[in-house]
């Protein structure tokens, strides 16, 4: 369920939303909207989400790696595995409430009154 919440299907689709609300923004008459082309050297608001995305997703997969080798009988220790596995939940809960809060944010500004 989590792999599939996180799947890079899911990413781009996430990410491909944000594009398409960058380009309503900036599409918008009487707005002008500076800065949405990233500079050279400068690291862009998607390439940084998905980045923390994929580091998610790693983290998920290290602990599903780690609880399958604990099932094989691997000479791993149980507070290990337990740990991976607390650290991969904690970063998707967190992940959930970023976005969670993005959305807010956005739905917020939505409403507001022109």
């Amino acid at each position: 369920m989590i792999e599939r919440a996180i799947s890079p299907a899911n990413i781009q689709s996430m990410l491909q939303t944000l594009r398409s609300h960058q380009a309503q923004a900036s599409g918008m008459p009487g707005a002008e909207v500076k800065g949405l082309t990233p500079e050279v050297g400068k690291t862009g608001f998607g390439e940084l989400v998905s980045g923390a995305l994929s580091q998610v997703n790693q983290t998920q997969v290290q602990s599903s790696e780690m609880r399958a080798a604990y099932d094989r009988g691997e000479n791993l220790p149980l507070t290990d595995v337990v740990l991976g596995m607390q650290k991969s939940s904690l970063a998707f809960e967190a992940t959930l409430q970023v976005r969670n809060k993005v959305l807010k944010a956005y739905e917020d500004i939505l409403n507001m009154p022109v």
